[in-house]
């Protein structure tokens, strides 16, 4: 069975086949302006779980995401000072960095930065010109023509007759032929300050929208297997990333186009516009581990919008937790040894049922569905003392290949500091005095840090 995934091009799931042996895979970035809230890292750590997913099935995976550092925020909360716009992008941009490493998100091959690609962008919006789909206006802005497109709107199916502008169009307006032309080049104004670059058509910048265009032509070639995005991209963005590429290529662009659904705060659209955001930080601090964050975050289907609240996430956590308690016994068991043949491994039961869940549009409810029936009937032959120490290595060997997918069973390399050695020794000390108070203490100081401290027959479990 090949993997299937949805294609929001074509409104149905379809057969992975890559044009080449390599899996080419373009992701919308961060655009650096703030710092990136947990509903931005629904879809990173859905575009993490697709590549590893595909390595998993032994794909090479070239992945190129962009980071947007130019836009109107950005030029907004510069104030019009390249200075500024070069020290706030690189500290928001490390930011993200940050909370992706916390989320065990590997960053893909390539992360170009807009600012990087001007050129090629220019190159771009000449090319659209000659060929007619793009014109110049008087203060020396270009638009991106969209009746040269007869088939602009392949991918959102939107009707032109109920469109309302978005603000992000709103946004790139300047001076129009048509009410649903988008900018390529955005002619310099008064608040822009001296953050522009030189083009054919004056000073000015790029259009949000050529930026992906661009960067992921000159990174992946005009034609590509899979482009990943918020499903709040599908429309105008990836529309007319579409429109734009097509008609300077003459090549189809992107075969598949795979969107992940919206993070909801108590049911409501999480946004920094309306202010109802969290950071990553902001979760860790109620008292989640970044294990269980990511957990909560890959557990439902990606094209289904899931609600961050305490319930969902407490929920995460038991699930979690059974998961890693199981890890953990079956570690014990098999004293860590996994030297088994790969083969072998991709052979059990248990990922031979992992693959057919995951392979069916990555359904995570069912991945998961096999993962807790494997426990439950494991755990019964080992409280019957009936696992052997090789199906033990098995199983281990097994959970790890799937970890290399989930990233949350097994627990991140922990640096305690001097101090925290000391609590750890104090802490076991209590526990040998009976003082249970001081060694719960301890405990739960560790717990607000993200690191939980079990006790077992062969001493304290750090995770």
């Amino acid at each position: 069975m090949t993997l299937k995934l949805y294609n929001s091009l074509s409104k149905k799931k379809e057969d992975l086949k890559p044009l080449k042996n390599k899996i080419k895979m373009y992701s919308c970035g961060p655009t650096v302006y703030d710092n990136p809230h947990i509903g931005n890292f629904r879809s990173f750590v859905f575009f993490d779980l697709l590549k590893k997913y595909l390595n998993f099935l032994n794909f090479d995976v070239q992945h190129v995401m962009n980071v947007t550092d130019i836009d109107d925020k950005i030029i907004n909360k510069c104030c019009g000072k390249i200075k500024n716009l070069e020290l706030m992008t690189k500290k928001y941009f490390e930011s993200f960095k940050n909370d992706a490493n916390k989320l065990k998100i590997d960053l893909p091959n390539q992360v170009p930065f807009a600012t990087d690609h001007i050129d090629e962008m220019i190159n771009l919006i000449e090319k659209l010109i000659l060929k007619g789909h793009a014109y110049k206006t008087e203060d020396g802005s270009v638009f991106f023509k969209i009746d040269s497109f007869k088939n602009y709107g392949m991918l959102s199916k939107i009707d032109f007759s109920q469109l309302s502008k978005t603000d992000r169009i709103k946004n790139d307006e300047y001076d129009k032929n048509s009410i649903n032309d988008f900018a390529l080049w955005k002619s310099r104004k008064v608040n822009d300050g001296d953050i522009f670059w030189n083009s054919p058509w004056g000073n000015g910048r790029p259009g949000w929208h050529i930026e992906c265009s661009a960067m992921s032509l000159k990174y992946l070639g005009a034609q590509f297997d899979i482009h990943c995005g918020g499903i709040d991209l599908l429309f105008p963005h990836h529309e007319n990333e579409i429109a734009q590429s097509v008609c300077a290529t003459n090549k189809t662009f992107a075969k598949l186009w795979v969107h992940c659904e919206h993070l909801l705060i108590n049911g409501s659209k999480m946004s920094k516009s309306l202010n109802n955001f969290y950071t990553l930080n902001d979760i860790i601090k109620k008292g989640y581990n970044v294990n269980t964050i990511r957990f909560f975050l890959i557990s439902s289907s990606y094209s289904h919008k899931i609600d961050l609240n305490d319930v969902n996430l407490n929920s995460s956590n038991s699930a979690l937790k059974r998961i890693q308690d199981f890890y953990n016994r079956i570690f014990e068991l098999s004293k860590g040894d996994v030297e088994i043949d790969n083969n072998k491994i991709m052979n059990t039961q248990l990922i031979v049922d992992f693959k057919i869940a995951m392979n069916d549009n990555l359904n995570m409810s069912k991945a998961l569905s096999v993962i807790f029936n494997y426990i439950k009937k494991i755990n019964i032959k080992l409280d019957k003392k009936q696992m052997t120490y090789k199906e033990s290595i098995l199983t281990l060997a097994a959970l790890n290949k799937i970890d290399e997918v989930l990233g949350v069973i097994r627990s991140s390399e922990i640096k305690l500091s001097k101090n925290d050695k000391k609590l750890i020794e104090e802490r076991n000390l209590a526990r040998k005095n009976k003082n249970w108070d001081r060694a719960d203490e301890i405990r739960l100081f560790f717990k607000k840090k993200g690191i939980d401290i079990d006790d077992s027959e062969a001493g304290i479990i750090i995770k």
